[in-house]
């Protein structure tokens, strides 16, 4: 549940949320169907549903033979489809436990990639070379309070003519109250700085439970992440918003063939999703 807001200091929430995700990677060693990816034609429903959107922005519409560079990439089942894809990839995160178990993976399949230990506020000092394709996808940025330093590493991290490709939920979709019984506004959709606190032993992947429960998100209107990339020097060639989630934002959810979206006649009252797709 929500404890309301804070003036906590970035160190002090970086540290909280490191706790928390630690001890998430366990959790979703199990239920992320990692088992999956001993069928080698396997590939996430994550990175299926972002190479299709990728494809008109690629040369010869495919990531095969592409750098990329995976932006808080976690237990690397996303890194590593990119990989079976064709790309050179690198993942960064900054769980020590998330990318062992992501190399871990990597051996398994016998799949190339570099995992790189840092925040992904820091990625272009931490980060070597640079990539024709910067890749996020779902669940990222509203654990950054800082977008426009974001945005910096990204275009620091791209080639001239580089794609960057981010998914997430839509920050309309962060306002609702996930409990409600019906779409009832909670949350504010602006944010002023600081940060929603939040106290809860759950994870959106299985039925595990976590240690170290409190964590802090930011609030980042759509406004807010495409003026960060613009302000960064990037071209905005696309911007998508979707109804379907790969997770269940809500107990009142249902699954659809690609995910979970709400109830209808609700679905087409909110977005669930949005894609940009930009270019350096």
């Amino acid at each position: 549940m929500s404890e309301g807001h804070s003036n906590v200091d970035w160190e002090t929430a970086r540290a909280s949320n490191l706790d928390n995700w630690e001890d998430r990677v366990p959790l979703h060693e199990a239920a992320y169907g990692i088992s999956e990816f001993d069928d080698p034609n396997h590939l996430s429903s994550v990175v299926l549903t972002d190479l299709a959107a990728l494809g008109p922005f690629l040369p010869d519409g495919k990531v095969a033979g592409l750098d990329v560079c995976h932006l808080q990439c976690h237990i690397g089942t996303d890194t590593l489809s990119l990989a079976r894809a064709g790309a050179r990839v690198t993942g960064v995160d900054f769980s020590p436990s998330a990318l062992k178990s992501a190399a871990e993976l990597a051996g398994r399949l016998n799949l190339e990639a570099t995992w790189v230990e840092t925040d992904v506020l820091e990625a272009r000092n931490t980060v070597d070379g640079d990539f024709d394709l910067v890749y996020t996808s779902i669940g990222t940025i509203t654990w950054l309070h800082d977008l426009d330093q974001w945005a910096a590493q990204v275009a620091g991290l791209l080639r001239a003519g580089g794609i960057f490709y981010i998914r997430d939920g839509h920050p309309i979709l962060y306002c609702l109250d996930e409990q409600a019984d019906g779409l009832q506004l909670r949350y504010p959709y602006f944010g002023d700085g600081t940060a929603q606190v939040w106290d809860d032993n759950s994870t959106y992947a299985g039925d595990g439970q976590v240690a170290h429960t409190r964590t802090f998100e930011w609030p980042h209107p759509l406004s807010t992440i495409v003026n960060a990339l613009i302000g960064a020097g990037l071209q905005i060639l696309r911007l998508d918003e979707d109804t379907t989630l790969p997770w269940r934002f809500s107990p009142r959810m249902v699954e659809v063939p690609d995910g979970f979206a709400w109830p209808e006649p609700e679905r087409d009252r909110v977005p669930c999703t949005f894609t940009i797709i930009a270019r350096k």
